[in-house]
Protein backbone atom coordinates (compact mmCIF):
# COMPACT_ATOMS: atom_id res chain seq x y z
CA UNK A 1 0.00 0.00 0.00
CA UNK A 2 1.08 3.43 -0.81
CA UNK A 3 1.89 5.98 1.78
CA UNK A 4 -1.32 8.40 0.64
CA UNK A 5 -3.67 5.27 0.61
CA UNK A 6 -2.28 4.43 4.38
CA UNK A 7 -2.42 8.36 5.17
CA UNK A 8 -6.32 8.90 3.94
CA UNK A 9 -7.30 5.61 6.02
CA UNK A 10 -6.07 7.32 8.86
CA UNK A 11 -7.94 10.39 8.61
CA UNK A 12 -11.21 8.36 7.69
CA UNK A 13 -10.79 6.66 11.38
CA UNK A 14 -10.37 9.52 12.79
CA UNK A 15 -12.80 10.96 11.20
CA UNK A 16 -15.21 8.50 12.43
CA UNK A 17 -13.50 8.24 15.58
CA UNK A 18 -14.65 12.15 15.86
CA UNK A 19 -18.14 11.50 14.26
CA UNK A 20 -18.67 8.87 17.69
CA UNK A 21 -17.60 11.62 19.90
CA UNK A 22 -19.78 13.91 18.70
CA UNK A 23 -22.85 11.75 18.60
CA UNK A 24 -22.13 9.95 22.32
CA UNK A 25 -21.94 14.28 23.88
CA UNK A 26 -25.45 14.80 21.81
CA UNK A 27 -27.08 12.17 23.25
CA UNK A 28 -26.08 13.00 26.57
CA UNK A 29 -27.27 16.28 25.97
CA UNK A 30 -30.36 15.12 25.03
CA UNK A 31 -30.60 13.16 28.20
CA UNK A 32 -29.69 16.08 30.45
CA UNK A 33 -31.23 18.79 29.08
CA UNK A 34 -33.96 17.23 26.93
CA UNK A 35 -37.66 18.24 28.52
CA UNK A 36 -37.46 21.93 28.66
CA UNK A 37 -39.81 22.92 31.16
CA UNK A 38 -41.25 26.50 31.06
CA UNK A 39 -41.81 28.82 34.38
CA UNK A 40 -45.96 29.91 33.67
CA UNK A 41 -45.42 31.69 36.68
CA UNK A 42 -42.53 33.99 35.55
CA UNK A 43 -43.99 34.25 31.89
CA UNK A 44 -47.04 35.44 33.36
CA UNK A 45 -45.47 38.20 35.23
CA UNK A 46 -43.77 39.35 32.26
CA UNK A 47 -46.54 39.46 30.02
CA UNK A 48 -48.88 41.13 32.89
CA UNK A 49 -46.18 43.85 33.58
CA UNK A 50 -45.87 44.56 29.78
CA UNK A 51 -49.35 45.13 29.27
CA UNK A 52 -49.61 47.44 31.99
CA UNK A 53 -52.19 47.22 34.74
CA UNK A 54 -54.90 45.25 33.72
CA UNK A 55 -58.37 47.86 33.24
CA UNK A 56 -60.44 48.70 37.10
CA UNK A 57 -63.54 46.11 37.09
CA UNK A 58 -66.68 48.30 36.52
CA UNK A 59 -68.82 47.70 40.04
CA UNK A 60 -71.57 44.93 39.79
CA UNK A 61 -74.23 44.98 42.50
CA UNK A 62 -73.10 41.75 44.73
CA UNK A 63 -75.65 38.83 44.91
CA UNK A 64 -75.12 36.23 48.09
CA UNK A 65 -74.47 33.32 46.91
CA UNK A 66 -76.55 30.18 47.59
CA UNK A 67 -76.08 26.47 48.59
CA UNK A 68 -77.67 26.00 44.80
CA UNK A 69 -74.97 28.27 43.33
CA UNK A 70 -71.73 25.88 44.56
CA UNK A 71 -73.68 22.98 43.47
CA UNK A 72 -73.51 24.20 40.05
CA UNK A 73 -70.15 25.39 39.89
CA UNK A 74 -67.50 23.49 38.09
CA UNK A 75 -65.33 21.36 40.34
CA UNK A 76 -61.35 21.91 39.57
CA UNK A 77 -58.22 21.02 41.23
CA UNK A 78 -55.78 23.63 43.05
CA UNK A 79 -52.30 23.34 44.17
CA UNK A 80 -51.78 23.71 47.35
CA UNK A 81 -48.06 22.94 47.76
CA UNK A 82 -45.03 22.72 45.56
CA UNK A 83 -43.38 24.71 42.94
CA UNK A 84 -47.21 25.32 40.84
CA UNK A 85 -49.33 26.90 44.06
CA UNK A 86 -51.97 28.21 43.40
CA UNK A 87 -52.35 26.93 39.69
CA UNK A 88 -56.04 26.04 39.15
CA UNK A 89 -57.27 23.30 36.32
CA UNK A 90 -60.80 23.33 35.91
CA UNK A 91 -62.03 20.10 35.58
CA UNK A 92 -64.34 18.90 32.02
CA UNK A 93 -65.92 15.28 31.42
CA UNK A 94 -61.91 14.05 30.60
CA UNK A 95 -59.16 12.89 32.66
CA UNK A 96 -56.23 14.90 33.92
CA UNK A 97 -52.93 13.20 33.68
CA UNK A 98 -50.23 14.57 36.00
CA UNK A 99 -46.85 14.35 35.97
CA UNK A 100 -43.16 15.79 34.52
CA UNK A 101 -43.75 15.06 30.76
CA UNK A 102 -44.80 18.25 28.41
CA UNK A 103 -47.96 16.02 27.39
CA UNK A 104 -49.41 16.23 30.55
CA UNK A 105 -52.34 18.58 31.69
CA UNK A 106 -50.74 19.24 34.85
CA UNK A 107 -47.31 19.78 34.11
CA UNK A 108 -44.98 19.16 37.09
CA UNK A 109 -41.28 20.61 38.00
CA UNK A 110 -40.58 18.51 40.13
CA UNK A 111 -38.00 16.03 40.56
CA UNK A 112 -39.74 13.37 42.58
CA UNK A 113 -42.45 12.89 40.44
CA UNK A 114 -42.51 10.43 36.99
CA UNK A 115 -43.22 11.50 33.42
CA UNK A 116 -46.65 10.33 33.69
CA UNK A 117 -47.07 10.00 37.38
CA UNK A 118 -50.96 9.99 37.84
CA UNK A 119 -54.33 10.44 36.75
CA UNK A 120 -57.27 12.16 37.88
CA UNK A 121 -60.48 11.08 35.99
CA UNK A 122 -64.65 11.13 36.24
CA UNK A 123 -67.01 8.13 36.89
CA UNK A 124 -70.63 7.69 36.87
CA UNK A 125 -70.55 8.85 40.85
CA UNK A 126 -67.79 10.99 41.13
CA UNK A 127 -64.00 12.09 40.47
CA UNK A 128 -61.04 9.04 41.74
CA UNK A 129 -57.58 9.46 41.27
CA UNK A 130 -55.33 6.66 40.15
CA UNK A 131 -51.38 6.19 39.98
CA UNK A 132 -49.84 5.13 36.65
CA UNK A 133 -46.92 3.09 37.56
CA UNK A 134 -44.99 5.79 39.27
CA UNK A 135 -41.53 5.44 41.18
CA UNK A 136 -42.48 7.57 44.62
CA UNK A 137 -46.15 6.65 44.77
CA UNK A 138 -49.49 8.82 44.86
CA UNK A 139 -50.41 9.45 48.34
CA UNK A 140 -54.67 10.23 49.30
CA UNK A 141 -54.47 11.94 52.68
CA UNK A 142 -50.81 10.00 53.43
CA UNK A 143 -52.20 6.45 52.40
CA UNK A 144 -50.94 5.20 48.80
CA UNK A 145 -52.89 4.94 46.20
CA UNK A 146 -52.71 0.92 44.71
CA UNK A 147 -55.58 0.99 42.72
CA UNK A 148 -58.58 3.73 41.62
CA UNK A 149 -59.46 5.16 44.37
CA UNK A 150 -62.74 8.19 45.15
CA UNK A 151 -61.59 11.61 45.58
CA UNK A 152 -63.91 13.43 47.62
CA UNK A 153 -63.73 17.56 47.88
CA UNK A 154 -60.97 18.62 50.01
CA UNK A 155 -59.43 15.39 49.78
CA UNK A 156 -55.34 16.10 49.08
CA UNK A 157 -53.45 14.16 46.63
CA UNK A 158 -49.57 14.77 47.13
CA UNK A 159 -47.28 13.74 43.59
CA UNK A 160 -43.89 14.51 44.77
CA UNK A 161 -43.29 17.41 46.20
CA UNK A 162 -46.68 18.90 45.13
CA UNK A 163 -50.36 18.57 46.99
CA UNK A 164 -53.60 19.07 44.88
CA UNK A 165 -56.85 19.18 46.15
CA UNK A 166 -60.08 18.57 44.55
CA UNK A 167 -62.88 21.42 44.83
CA UNK A 168 -65.93 22.19 44.24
Amino acid sequence: MSELTITLLRLGYLALLWLLVLSAIAVLRRDLYGTRITDRRTRRRATVAAEGPPPAPQAAPQQPRSSAGRSRQQPRLVVTEGPLTGTIVPLASSAVLIGRAPACTLVLDDDYSSSRHARIFPQADGWYVEDLGSTNGTFLDDQRVEAPTPLTPGAQVRVGQSVIELQR
